[in-house]
């Protein structure tokens, strides 16, 4: 072997070196000792730990109500977010459109993505309160007094009212990167499609959206992984009430590890929801494929 090829190799290896420990220290080794975990029943104080198998899974699964409550809240957040991302993109083409002051739209759009999120929650929870709070006053200014309603506290709705929130956060991502994707589109081809007698349907559906195809995928992913991740606005809203109303899976593993002091049963959760996102993906982005292909 020539100097020049083993001076090459030792090049790439002493640039991979570094990635794969980190990889190591931080990724794979915290996974295995998570699993390793939730197949205790540590308390998370004790010195031992004592072997359960996949008890805490079976007591997760079948025993507690509270982990289905969870996961159904997570299930509205994911649903609401996925019947926006067809108005999320159509917000993208118009701004990426000829319109006047459509760099300060693209801010305002954005703006509150960046925001702090604690900021965000006492912010909407002033805006939600019952008593003098700006929805109930603006409801009573246009004389929908009988909308007027305890935002916070009704199990029916408490859900609704903080995916409102996440809504209001989170899209403004969505539609920056639908905006990054617009601009990739060469524009001699949609110039052409217009030629071509194309209407605004066809163009939307035939031209944009498999142009774009990748990045509508990881917005699809980035709504999944977050919705079954969502913690910071329930938890500083309402804490997960009332009682369970609101909790989400996430809220709720760290209530069982911290609170309840069971780090194994929070671990056994910690892993159902890595494996959750890893399935979930795979079926959505197989679904997404034969939607876009078909």
């Amino acid at each position: 072997m020539n100097t020049l090829a083993v001076q090459k190799r030792v090049f790439i290896i002493s640039f991979l070196v570094i990635p794969v420990i980190l990889l190591l220290l931080f990724v794979v080794y915290p996974a295995t000792q998570l699993f390793l975990n939730s197949l205790t029943s540590w308390d998370g104080i004790s010195a031992t730990k004592e072997f359960i198998g996949f008890k805490n899974y079976k007591e997760m699964i079948f025993n507690s109500t509270d982990v289905w409550v969870s996961l159904k809240n997570n299930g509205i957040y994911y649903i609401v977010h996925l019947l926006f991302i067809p108005l999320e993109l159509m917000i993208a083409i118009i701004l990426d459109s000829k319109i006047k002051a459509k760099n300060f739209f693209k801010t305002v759009t954005f703006l509150p993505y960046v925001v702090n999120g604690v900021a965000i929650a006492y912010a909407f929870s002033f805006f939600y309160s019952p008593y003098n709070g700006a929805l109930n006053e603006i409801l009573k200014a246009v004389g929908m007094e009988w909308a007027q309603q305890n935002w916070l506290s009704n199990e029916k709705i408490v859900n609704f009212s903080l995916v409102a929130i996440s809504l209001w956060k989170y899209s403004g991502f969505h539609v920056v990167l639908f905006l990054a994707g617009l601009q990739s589109i060469p524009k001699d081809i949609l110039e052409a499609a217009v030629i071509d007698g194309t209407n605004a349907f066809q163009k939307y559906t035939r031209i944009i959206v498999p142009s774009i195809a990748l990045v509508i995928d990881f917005v699809m992913f980035h709504n999944m992984r977050g919705a079954l991740q969502v913690f910071d606005i329930p938890f500083l809203v309402t804490q997960g009430g009332p009682g369970y109303a609101s909790s989400t899976f996430t809220l709720y593993t760290i209530n069982t590890a911290f609170t309840y002091n069971s780090f194994g049963m929070a671990s056994a959760m910690g892993v159902t929801l890595l494996i959750m996102i890893l399935v979930f993906s795979g079926i959505q982005k197989k679904l997404f494929s034969k939607i876009t292909s078909g």
